[in-house]
């Protein structure tokens, strides 16, 4: 079988096993939240409401429907794209909610990815260069400090420092209370004030990105330091990088135009995937920096037991993450000839 074949018989295979993939992910989802202790008309009608009104609330939602017939109606609603309609916040349309709070999580997410990039292969490629040295030394230590250091410690401290005791920067709003914030088709404040001419309302906006968003790209990019750091060190000991150094080319052309586009293929993967559980899980984040993102509406939905915002939410950051797994796979298989599927 050709490659090319190969590959569209793979994408084929995938873009089959999604929907049953995304049928497991809703199953669990819909199962753990009826299993959890709590009731969503407590939180609605508070504790000290009448049980006759309760009952007549939950007969209302379909809540006292048998748990399968309750199964069957949202996997129903699934296959029409209906996500339901908020329990607490007063009727609203779950696909509404994504509209209002995606793209903050977005933005969010963009911002950090491209923090952590730059971090990261800086640092990557500086440590690489200079093996066993004092940068290939501090590079590892970055890299591993980094990683395990805890998203809300480190968030909640740099928050005390920047924001509180400094009063760098401003917390919990991505936009000053005082203006109206850019209106346009995208929804993100530094691509709609772009789009209008406004660079005021531009760099307002990234400076309500820039505590969060270093943050969260910083923590990150320990990851990406150490792909690039062991791929790179691989690719300097290749043969052609030698036939290269043979035939008289400097040490940073060799790094910069031979080496470093090989090593950062491992990268494309990791990229595509952690963007993907940037969208899907930066609870943490947006939790800790109060960020009005789609993330924080998802924690705040699962306190007040809102199943059917939870559910929708979940559905959708799930989808992200499935296709685009299936987009980094076909990338990858473009971009280097050596993936056989």
């Amino acid at each position: 079988m050709s490659r090319s074949k190969s590959l569209q018989y793979y994408v084929l295979v995938r873009l089959l096993l999604a929907p049953l993939m995304l049928l497991t992910i809703t199953t669990v989802v819909f199962l753990l939240l009826r299993a959890t202790p709590g009731d969503p008309v407590d939180a609605v009608l508070g504790v000290r409401a009448p049980e006759s009104v309760k009952q007549e609330y939950r007969e209302r939602l379909g809540l006292l429907d048998p748990l399968w017939l309750q199964y069957i109606r949202y996997l129903g609603n699934l296959l029409r794209l209906d996500l339901g309609t908020s329990i607490t916040s007063q009727g609203e349309v779950v696909w509404d909610t994504i509209g209002q709070y995606f793209p903050a999580t977005v933005e969010l997410a963009v911002c950090s990815m491209a923090v952590a990039l730059l971090v990261g292969i800086g640092v990557g490629v500086l440590s690489a260069s200079r093996p066993n040295s004092f940068l290939d030394v501090g590079g590892r230590l970055f890299g591993i400090i980094t990683y395990a250091l805890p998203l809300f410690w480190v968030g909640m401290l740099v928050q005390l420092i920047f924001s509180v005791q400094l009063g760098w920067f401003p917390l919990g709003t991505r936009f000053p209370s005082f203006l109206v914030p850019p209106l346009g088709p995208t929804g993100l404040y530094t691509i709609d004030s772009l789009l209008s001419g406004n660079l005021g309302y531009f760099f307002t906006a990234l400076y309500y990105l820039f505590l969060p968003s270093v943050t969260l790209g910083v923590l990150l990019s320990g990851i990406f330091e150490r792909i690039v750091r062991v791929n790179l060190k691989q690719t300097l000991k290749a043969d052609y990088v030698e036939a290269a150094r043979a035939r008289g080319i400097g040490e940073r052309k060799i790094i910069i135009s031979h080496a470093l586009k090989n090593a950062l293929i491992p990268v494309i993967t990791i990229l595509g995937l952690t963007f993907a559980s940037l969208l899907g899980g930066a609870v943490l984040t947006e939790v800790t920096f109060s960020w009005p993102g789609l993330a924080n509406r998802l924690y705040e939905a699962i306190s007040l037991r809102d199943y059917p915002t939870v559910q929708g939410i979940l559905v959708f950051f799930a989808a992200i993450v499935v296709f685009a797994s299936i987009a980094i796979d076909i990338l990858n298989a473009y971009i280097d000839p050596r993936i056989r599927y």
